[in-house]
C-alpha cells in the first residue's frame, strides 16, 4: 500500500511573489508501482499526475492544496494516502502587488482522516 504522501513546492520558500512560476511535487516514501497521484483543491479534483504546474501564481491560486496517491493490489484492493494539506494564500505585498504564502497545516487533520482510512480498509479487508 501506498503510505507517507507529501507535497513539495518548488520553489521550495515560504513566500513568493506574484508572477513567480510554483510547481508542486507529489511523491509517496512506500508504494509498488504504478501510483497515480490526484491533485485536490479545496476538495475538488484539478489535475493529476505527480506535478501540478502552477505557472505565474497570482491571488487566483489562492486555497488549500492535497495530493492523493493510490495504487491497487490485486485487481480489486486499492490504497490511498493523503498527504498534508498545503495552503496558498494571496496577500498584499509592497506596492499594491501581491505575493503567495505558502504553509503546511493542518497535520492532525491529515491524521484523523489517514486512521480513518486505515480502519475503512482494515473493515472493508474482513468483509
Amino acid at each position: 500500500p501506498v503510505a507517507n504522501a507529501t507535497i513539495t513546492p518548488g520553489p521550495p520558500a515560504l513566500q513568493v511573489r506574484a508572477g513567480d512560476p510554483v510547481t508542486l511535487r507529489c511523491s509517496v516514501q512506500v508504494g509498488s508501482a504504478p501510483v497515480t497521484f490526484t491533485w485536490l483543491r479545496d476538495g475538488r479534483e484539478v489535475a493529476q499526475g505527480p506535478l501540478l504546474e502552477l505557472g505565474d501564481v497570482a491571488r487566483g491560486h489562492s486555497g488549500t492544496y492535497q495530493c492523493v496517491a493510490t495504487n491497487q493490489l490485486d485487481g480489486h484492493r486499492v490504497f490511498w494516502a493523503l498527504s498534508p494539506e498545503l495552503a496558498l494564500a494571496g496577500t498584499p505585498w509592497g506596492h499594491g502587488s501581491t505575493a503567495v504564502a505558502v504553509g503546511v497545516g493542518r497535520t492532525l487533520l491529515f491524521l484523523v482522516l489517514l486512521l480513518g482510512v486505515i480502519g475503512g480498509c482494515h473493515c472493508w479487508h474482513h468483509l
